[in-house]
């Protein structure tokens, strides 16, 4: 199995020793880039790129939001996981409709990084409780007194929604295939339908958008 290649960007020198410090105690992960600034991962992605991203949201230069907007639009095989102190919901909410994978604080656990890493590149997504309960907030919000849609509307196939219910509920694509009876080409090809029919940019994003269009329950 290849290993995970992992970028790592933020403007402190102590904190990304200390990150790595934790990477290096985790197998099946290896830190192929480490950047200082906004400007400089964008300089870096010409030449390396990681499958999956450790993010700061305040550096110089370029903060957090506009890397996430021009991975986006760049390099959108990239999974971003923010990693800050900031605990505001709506910058949760918004990072995460903008393109983000998942959102760590800097206080987390070894623990929770491998597994926030490894969700993100198998599953596409990582919601721990602290966000579950910040995106559930705020698309709570967004809903109420929003008459109820079905996936029709989004002409979604009775296959699509069957695929979009499993996601939600954290099954890898190799795990749908096998229960649905499926190839694993299919299964990706019913996700990026998904992810297209929907408007969104990932997984993350189709089932924040599921769940705000009921399409699926929470």
């Amino acid at each position: 199995m290849e290993n995970i290649k992992l970028g790592l960007v933020d403007d402190h020198n102590l904190f990304r020793e200390g990150v790595k410090l934790l990477l290096h105690r985790i197998p099946g992960i290896e830190l192929v880039l480490e950047a200082v600034s906004g400007k400089d991962l964008l300089t870096q992605l010409q030449y390396t790129t990681p499958d999956v991203l450790l993010l700061d949201l305040e550096m110089e230069e370029m903060n957090g939001v506009d890397v996430t907007i021009n991975i986006q639009e760049l390099y959108p095989e990239i999974k971003i996981i923010i990693l800050t102190m900031h605990k505001e919901q709506r910058m949760i909410s918004y990072l995460m409709e903008i393109g983000a994978n998942g959102y760590l604080l800097k206080d987390t656990n070894k623990e929770e990084l491998e597994k926030a890493i490894r969700s993100v590149y198998e599953k596409g997504f990582y919601f721990n409780s602290f966000v579950s309960e910040a995106l559930l907030k705020s698309l709570k919000n967004k809903v109420n007194n929003k008459p109820p849609k079905i996936g029709k509307e989004y002409h979604l196939t009775s296959r699509e929604t069957e695929v979009l219910e499993l996601i939600a509920r954290e099954y890898t694509t190799s795990e749908i295939a096998d229960h649905l009876f499926l190839s694993i080409r299919t299964v990706e090809g019913h996700r990026k339908n998904l992810i297209s029919k929907l408007g969104v940019k990932n997984t993350a994003g189709l089932i924040m958008k599921a769940i705000k269009e009921k399409i699926i329950s929470v």
